[in-house]
């Protein structure tokens, strides 16, 4: 069963960028946009798909078990007749392949880099990170950051969040997607 209005089977929107850019925060309020519209969709926070520890044997970086969670997620979630997915990770703008494996092969993919400067960020992951953690998350996010920018195909939208509400990321975020009218 095809989505009439745009022709494909599914549909995901990616929403990746650096830790502390406010992927989560943004597409809460993508959804809410979509719900307050009628806009029949899921949300998948694609950090709690292999948050384990140790990793798997063979899986360092856990990717083989993000993918398996959500092929299995999405199943279920378009068996109750879902056809949109708000998808949030760090690196899904890059390697999307696994995306379209996981949702099948007539999904459309609308790809959103959230990107903020090294200030924006430490500021907002010293709000969030309380404890030992916050100089590895600001290592890690650096990282991120030059990595997406170097890594990023040019049809990625790219959408900064400094200075800004999420209120008027999420409206640019939504707007991609033509889910909304």
């Amino acid at each position: 069963m095809t989505n009439p209005e745009s022709g494909w089977q599914f549909e995901a929107l990616l929403i990746g960028g650096r830790s502390g850019v406010g992927k989560s925060t943004v597409a809460r309020e993508v959804s809410a946009r979509l719900v307050a519209s009628a806009v029949a969709h899921c949300v998948v926070e694609g950090d709690n798909l292999a948050e384990v520890h140790p990793a798997p044997p063979g899986d360092p970086s856990r990717s083989g078990l993000t993918a398996v969670n959500l092929t299995a997620i999405w199943r279920n979630n378009a068996a109750a007749g879902y056809r949109r997915l708000v998808y949030t990770n760090t690196v899904s703008v890059l390697d999307s392949r696994w995306v379209i494996d996981a949702l099948g092969p007539s999904t459309r993919l609308i790809r959103v880099l959230l990107t903020a400067t090294d200030p924006t960020v430490a500021e907002r992951l010293g709000q969030r990170e309380r404890g030992s953690e916050l100089e590895i998350h600001l290592e890690r996010s650096a990282r991120a950051a030059a990595r997406l920018d170097a890594e990023a195909e040019d049809d990625v939208v790219r959408i900064p969040t400094d200075g800004r509400t999420v209120r008027d990321i999420a409206a640019d975020v939504a707007f991609s997607t033509g889910w909304l009218d």
